[in-house]
């Protein structure tokens, strides 16, 4: 049996168990039916309400996680290549990857306001610091000989040797990096939006949780979930068996 004859049995009997459930244990208002929700999807693209927050949470999105992965991946380059700031900022950025990202909102909205501007800088923030450490463990990881080897051909030590030389040979500590960024991208723009103005899904949220509308909260989750397996499958993941079966870490086929 394929992998996604599988995965589409279980998604079947996870729905018939859903709505079973509800109807069973009587949920009522804690927790939609599966006929509830698709209601709530269906009115949600009829008046292009789910489109247009779907459409303008991934804008920002994607303006945080790229400012996260120029910033991650060169703060990880400096903590690689000279000791002292890995000993001082690096200790500091190691730290504040166990803040959540969440906790810097008040701090955004005083530099900001309500605006778009403090989303995407807590959404940034929520995936530097892992950007960081990831390229920091991938440059650290460099083979000496490759670097010696670039020397003697005349790269030499400045933005060359990092381009050419170090960020390709990083690649598959980096790539599992922004797909642990990406992740923690997504948890750090819905809290972001939560409470910002405007149009988002973080926004759809709150707005279910005012009027009590589970089925719009629980479209809102599964945009998500959905969004985020689709980029990482389809994307991320196949950039990394790429980058595995290129540098020999990985079997063709498997």
């Amino acid at each position: 049996m394929s992998t996604a004859l599988r995965r589409t049995i279980f998604l079947v009997i996870l729905l018939i168990a859903w709505e079973a459930g509800y109807r069973i244990f009587d949920w009522g208002w804690k927790f939609p039916s599966l006929f509830q929700t698709l209601d709530a999807f269906r009115l949600g693209f009829t008046d292009g309400q789910l489109v247009e927050a779907t459409l303008r949470s991934l804008g920002r999105l994607l303006t945080g996680f790229c400012i996260s992965l120029v910033v991650g991946t060169l703060l990880g380059f400096l903590f690689a290549r000279f000791r002292f700031l890995d000993d001082t900022l690096g200790f500091v950025v190691v730290a504040l990857q166990t803040v959540p990202s969440i906790a810097w909102l008040p701090f955004a909205i005083i530099w900001f306001g309500l605006t778009d501007t403090s989303v995407i800088f807590i959404t940034a923030l929520g995936a530097t610091w892992t950007m960081a450490m990831s390229s920091r463990t991938g440059i650290m990881n460099i083979p000496p000989i490759y670097l010696k080897a670039a020397q003697t051909m005349g790269t030499g030590n400045g933005l060359r040797m990092f381009w050419q030389i170090m960020v390709p040979a990083a690649f598959p500590h980096l790539i599992n990096g922004v797909r642990v960024a990406w992740a923690f991208a997504w948890r750090a723009l819905v809290a972001g939006e939560l409470i910002a103005k405007g149009v988002g899904l973080g926004q759809l949220l709150q707005q279910g949780r005012d009027i009590a509308d589970t089925a719009l909260m629980l479209c809102i989750v599964i945009i998500i979930a959905v969004l985020g397996t689709i980029s990482d499958h389809l994307c991320f993941k196949k950039l990394e068996d790429k980058i595995l079966l290129r540098y020999g870490l990985a079997i063709s086929g498997k």
